[in-house]
């Protein structure tokens, strides 16, 4: 090391540190352009009909997109039986927002795929929470038991909504309690 103040090789090792630092700055705030790009536009359905989808744009990192699996808990569905059809759910909901809202599905994936389970007490308030939803041009997937296990056949387990900005679905949502 000598008598020099500043090494050669402690200048290259303090421009790689900078030089990453900015990378990884520039990175991040691609990512949240990502999530702020979304806008509202409408799409067409598979049976062609015009719906006005609810992509909207919420603005930089604090986005926050979520998709919201809502479970009846009156089924009394055991936890492995609660976690396939949450699977389903979300499976189904995926499916349906690859051609339904892309750019919203885009932007969920781009900030971290949130999936929060709630319950509700009755089909009717499954009903109504996907009526609500469907009002707001939600994306939906309603998961129907095939009864070859736990529960009576073709009884509706479980709704997903979303995925979808997390202010639009609290808004249909937001009241229930967490599973």
């Amino acid at each position: 090391m000598g008598d020099k103040l500043l090494d050669t090789s402690q200048i290259i090792n303090g421009l790689a540190v900078m030089i990453s630092f900015f990378v990884g700055y520039k990175y991040a705030l691609k990512r949240g352009e990502a999530c702020a790009k979304i806008d509202e536009t409408p799409s067409e359905t598979p049976e062609g009909a015009a719906v006005a989808v609810a992509d909207k744009t919420y603005g930089g990192f604090n986005d926050n997109y979520k998709m919201v699996l809502v479970v009846r808990n009156d089924l009394k569905m055991g936890k492995g039986k609660i976690a396939s059809q949450c699977s389903h759910g979300a499976v189904g909901a995926y499916q349906r927002a690859v051609t339904r809202t892309p750019r919203l599905l885009r932007a969920w994936e781009n900030c971290g795929c949130a999936k929060i389970a709630v319950r509700v007490d009755s089909e009717a308030e499954l009903m109504s929470i996907k009526r609500s939803a469907e009002q707001l041009h939600l994306n939906t997937c309603l998961i129907r038991d095939a009864g070859r296990t736990q529960i009576e056949p073709n009884s509706k387990t479980v709704l997903a909504v979303g995925p979808a900005a997390a202010v639009e679905i609290d808004r249909v949502t937001g009241h229930l309690k967490l599973l």
